[in-house]
């Protein structure tokens, strides 16, 4: 049996969303037909003012309504501290922790078995930006949290090289720490999350 042309390509569009298979997507489609059709319209709205009305912030590069975030417009925020992040959704994470310094966003890692190379991120607005904050802010410290990936690890050591090639010798890089999560058990812990959790300790 045929689909209509409409449904089919309303799927289609499910399927194309990262983590939504063919079985997903149709069960998604069948729902927004029989739920009735302001929610449908009030969903497809929804999709057209993100697609429209979001941007990204001109300092921080995070999703933003406007030409500053509203991170980057909180003047309260500690100007000296600046988080660098994979994506939004990090950024996000790190948020919720109660942080309240300032974040660059990257979009991405670098990779070269998927084409992702250093024009493609966000590196060089970075490092403008540091040498700007560097300069009214002599003790500025950046947070390198990509992920503790393979790529995430490539991209924070060439960040880390690129700004320690230029004049800031009080600038401060750490390192998001790594290893045992809160209320983990050091007996299911691998070998490497172990290692990582002593490299990383801290003062107590």
């Amino acid at each position: 049996m045929n689909l209509p042309k409409s449904l089919e390509s309303l799927i289609e569009h499910f399927q194309s969303l990262p983590g939504i298979g063919p079985k997903t997507a149709e069960r998604l489609a069948f729902y927004f037909l029989k739920e009735n059709k302001m929610q449908a319209k009030s969903f497809a709205q929804a999709l057209e003012k993100v697609s429209e009305d979001l941007t990204l912030c001109k300092e921080c590069h995070n999703v933003s309504e406007s030409e500053l975030c509203s991170v980057c417009q909180d003047t309260s925020r500690k100007q000296n501290v600046v988080c660098v992040v994979e994506n939004p959704l990090n950024l996000i994470a790190i948020e919720k922790t109660g942080y309240t310094g300032l974040y660059h966003v990257l979009h991405g890692v670098l990779n070269p078995l998927k084409g992702v190379g250093i024009d493609d991120l966000y590196i060089e607005s970075l490092l403008k930006r540091v040498k700007k904050l560097y300069a009214l802010h002599p003790d500025l410290e950046v947070i390198l949290a990509t992920n503790p990936t393979m790529e995430g690890e490539s991209t924070a050591m060439y960040i880390k090289r690129v700004l320690r090639s230029e004049d800031m010798p009080n600038l401060k890089i750490t390192r998001i720490g790594r290893g045992l999560p809160t209320g983990g058990d050091m007996e299911y812990a691998d070998r490497s999350t172990l290692d990582n959790a002593l490299q990383g300790r801290v003062e107590f």
